[in-house]
């Protein structure tokens, strides 16, 4: 599912037009950058938990000259 078919499903389910449920994914969206820019996590039961991880760097390897 991509964003314009979420967002199609989301004006289906709600009864709202498709405008207005583009603002309200646009609204979720931000929300969730902001919390996760602040260092916040996001937990919504039954969904999933967003949170912002710090991973330690990797070499990479080039495959055609080892």
């Amino acid at each position: 599912m991509n964003k314009t078919e979420l967002v199609a499903a989301i004006a289906e389910k709600s009864g709202l037009t498709k405008k207005d449920s583009e603002k309200a994914l646009a609204a979720f969206t931000e929300s969730v950058e902001d919390a996760l820019k602040k260092g916040d996590k996001v937990q919504l039961v039954g969904f999933g938990t967003f949170e912002v991880k710090n991973r330690a760097a990797r070499t990479g390897i080039n495959p055609q000259t080892k």
